[in-house]
């Protein structure tokens, strides 16, 4: 590694020279230091301005109902930069009006600084479109520097000294300069592709035309592409030389087959998955003692949301090496079975009947598929009955409609007169038994003893 300190020393003396005469100038009397007075004026006016205006207009702000939330959120980040519009607004007003009554030279500093504020305004709204914090902070600040060295003239200079810190690795020489403007780029071009990629996305996704799977899978291809191409061509045009990436490419391969095979077996899966249709978005599948409608197809896994409101993150592996329940696969359709069983002594052609009448009555059982029921044996102590029906919205749970079947059928029973029994044992005490001279205790009722299976002692 090589880096010698001599031009960094002599870049930081040139740079700490030109800011020396710099302030020398600002504080020799005449003209520079009236519009240091202009402009300290100028931030008391927008300063007090902003106190005055800030709470009407917040106020006039909450009042506008209709708005849509866009237009809320870029009238609110306006709001929030009153005092920096105002000051823009006063400066760009006063040199005007000094070039209009003196010299233009008596408004160099006054201009400068309206050029700054007003480079400084844009660069804190062109921020905004970076979502995370940090980075957007981050990006904040570098432009705000890049900004103002490039208007007082000392981007040059500052070029210079970050391209004399250098590191030197046999041939390779990387600068600071070589890295912000490989940062820079790749940013710019990453924020490119992200605002594609997120209006391409919300076009897919209405596309009625193309089936949920393959929006998910054209989304997630797009998305790898441009970020991809953005990372590549950011590194490029930043002078990097991207031909000794084969190593690395290489190395990376060999990690992902060895120390990555599950990561590297989900994303298969989870394209395979997109692929051949299995799954897609709004599915009502069961996996195990899972049972849930699909939320979101991710890279990774799935992401399974029950009626608990519980959601399960399931690896895309165990979809494909694992049976899975698809309920909404080729169609909504699900049929649901119920058993009960009713008294020997009604009629079962009118208990098939009021079945069929009780189910058609719930709102969620199918017209078009009617219910039907049939015998389907003779119990111990009732004939057994089986009533299936058909949904077409399982995602809204089968266990609710169940429960409102069984309803509709107790009610219909109870109408019409049609028991549902229970075991029922007959105990016969034979004559010349040990039970039969000995008297029945009192607690021993008639009705305890009204089984129908015989015991002999």
């Amino acid at each position: 590694m090589e880096s010698d300190p001599s031009p960094i020393l002599q870049e930081l003396q040139m740079l700490a020279e030109q800011a020396r005469g710099f302030g020398q100038s600002l504080t020799r009397p005449g003209w520079r230091m009236y519009q240091i007075g202009i402009l300290l004026g100028l931030f008391v006016v927008a300063q007090l301005g902003t106190w005055a205006f800030y709470g009407r207009l917040y106020g006039w702000l909450r009042a506008r109902e209709g708005w849509p939330i866009w237009r809320f959120r870029t009238a609110l980040i306006l709001l929030r930069r009153l005092r920096i519009i105002l000051l823009v607004c006063l400066a760009w007003i006063t040199v005007w009006a000094m070039r209009e009554l003196t010299w233009p030279s008596r408004s160099y500093l006054v201009a400068i600084s309206a050029t700054l504020a007003t480079a400084w305004l844009f660069v804190g709204l062109a921020a905004r479109l970076v979502r995370n914090p940090f980075l957007r902070r981050l990006v904040t600040w570098g432009l705000w520097v890049y900004v103002t060295l490039y208007v007082i003239g000392l981007d040059d200079e500052a070029a210079a000294l970050l391209d004399s810190l250098r590191l030197g690795m046999g041939d390779l020489h990387i600068s600071a300069l070589t890295l912000i403007r490989a940062a820079v780029v790749t940013g710019v071009l990453f924020t490119g592709a992200r605002l594609i990629a997120t209006t391409s996305a919300a076009r897919i996704r209405r596309d009625d035309d193309i089936s949920p799977s393959m929006r998910v899978l054209i989304v997630k291809i797009l998305q790898m592409s441009l970020y991809g191409a953005a990372v590549f061509l950011g590194l490029k045009l930043a002078g990097f030389d991207l031909t000794g990436l084969a190593v690395l490419s290489g190395a990376i391969g060999v990690g992902l087959g060895f120390g990555l095979q599950k990561v590297v077996s989900n994303l298969v899966s989870g394209v395979i998955i997109l692929l051949d249709k299995s799954i897609k978005p709004g599915d009502v599948i069961s996996l195990g003692d899972t049972f849930g409608w699909i939320n979101a197809l991710g890279a990774r896994y799935v992401s399974v949301v029950t009626r608990e409101g519980k959601e399960y993150l399931i690896p895309n592996e165990d979809l494909i090496t694992s049976q899975v329940v698809n309920w909404s696969h080729s169609n909504e359709f699900v049929r649901l079975d119920i058993f009960f069983g009713t008294s020997y002594g009604d009629d079962p052609h009118l208990v098939r009947r009021l079945a069929i009448e009780a189910a058609a009555g719930v709102d969620r059982v199918l017209a078009e598929r009617p219910p039907v029921c049939h015998v389907v044996g003779f119990g111990d102590s009732s004939v057994d009955f089986i009533l299936r029906f058909w949904i077409v919205d399982p995602s809204e749970g089968l266990t609710n409609v169940r429960g409102a079947v069984f309803l509709a059928l107790w009610d219909a029973f109870k109408a019409n007169g049609v028991t549902i029994p229970f075991p029922q044992r007959e105990v016969t005490v034979l004559p010349g038994s040990r039970l039969a001279a000995e008297p029945l205790p009192d607690t021993v009722s008639d009705q305890s003893l009204s089984s129908k299976s015989s015991k002999e002692s």
